[in-house]
């Protein structure tokens, strides 16, 4: 029994370094060959933390045929800390080309903070062209006013270089968008007229670009030039129209305002004279008991009382003469 445990033992062991062999002998020779070689409890251990050996020596043979050696706990930490290794050490050969002077930690912190440190080792190479307004948007132009009241169009490109020392940190291209964008509004809405901003467009990028917009960016401004720049709509005579309009509206609210009070007044001096003709009405119905009291009290004698007829009747024919057309008003019908 004590032999078959032994072998057993033996058997075990011998498929476990056969696995090793197997499994890691191939990633270990490849880096001995390259000129960066890694022990085999290294690689062992990369396999044990669940760290890709594969990817981990890939990068160390990279940076060492570029000059740059880098020991493999450092990758190990980047990769463990779920960053790109690859795209690391991609970015640090590239930049070493370049003559840029860019260390490992500044390109993991790079990395880990969410940018994509290879494309802006490329960019700060070759610089890059943004759209201002970003088309993808849905924007297609900047709109502006001078003060003559004539908006323009402009469609604006601006030529950027990476800034490598302020990628953790700096603004993004969103930024810079907005800020040239501000700045070509503000420009166009200092000018006299829309005539001197067509004669003379890259007035517009000089103002511009002596404002700093790319201060606390990611970004150097290196040129801003403008694409294209068109004619819009009157807005000031737009503007006026609509205040006049409005002023309109007003006027007509307050016209409307003063006839209703007009109207209610009116209505006010009908009822009035109505109540007065009604005090009228009652006032005559006391004529003929005053009267009539008069005759008692011996105040009014029955001559008197024929006389005030008589003045009535002769009121009565006066008035009813004076309503009586002359004979220079006589109708037709009548002369017929």
């Amino acid at each position: 029994m004590l032999y078959i445990v032994l072998y057993v033992a033996i058997g075990i062991i011998a498929l476990a370094i056969l696995f090793i062999f197997i499994k890691f002998f191939g990633l270990w020779f490849r880096a001995l060959l390259s000129g960066a070689p890694v022990t085999i409890a290294k690689v062992i251990g990369m396999w044990l933390r669940k760290v890709s050996p594969s990817i981990i020596i890939d990068a160390r043979i990279m940076l060492v045929k570029a000059g740059i050696p880098i020991d493999t706990d450092m990758l190990e930490t980047h990769y463990l800390a779920k960053g790109d290794v690859l795209k690391v050490s991609m970015a640090l050969v590239a930049a070493n080309k370049a003559n840029i002077p860019l260390t490992f930690q500044k390109a993991a912190a790079i990395d880990l903070a969410g940018r994509d440190v290879l494309e802006a080792v490329k960019t700060s190479v070759n610089p890059k062209v943004i759209d201002c307004p970003d088309i993808t948007k849905g924007k297609q132009s900047i709109e502006a006013v001078a003060k003559d009241g004539i908006q323009l169009r402009v469609k604006v490109r601006i030529t950027v270089r990476a800034n490598i020392e302020r990628l953790v940190g700096g603004a993004t291209e969103e930024t810079i968008i907005a800020r040239v964008g501000e700045g070509i509004v503000t420009t166009i809405g200092s000018s006299k007229d829309y005539k001197a901003v067509l004669e003379n467009p890259d007035n517009i990028s000089k103002l511009v670009l002596e404002k700093g917009l790319d201060a606390g960016t990611a970004f150097e401004i290196l040129s801003i030039d403008i694409a294209d720049i068109d004619v819009g709509n009157n807005v000031g005579a737009k503007l006026q129209a609509d205040q006049a309009e409005a002023d309109k509206r007003r006027f007509q609210a307050e016209a409307e305002k003063r006839r209703a009070l007009a109207k209610a007044r009116e209505q006010e001096m009908l009822a009035e004279v109505q109540e007065n003709r009604a005090k009228v009405v009652l006032a005559e119905v006391e004529v003929p008991k005053a009267i009539a009291q008069a005759f008692r009290n011996g105040q009014l004698g029955i001559m008197d009382y024929y006389r005030l007829n008589n003045v009535k009747a002769d009121t009565q024919m006066r008035e009813s003469i004076a309503k009586e057309p002359s004979a220079g008003d006589t109708s037709p019908d009548q002369e017929s």
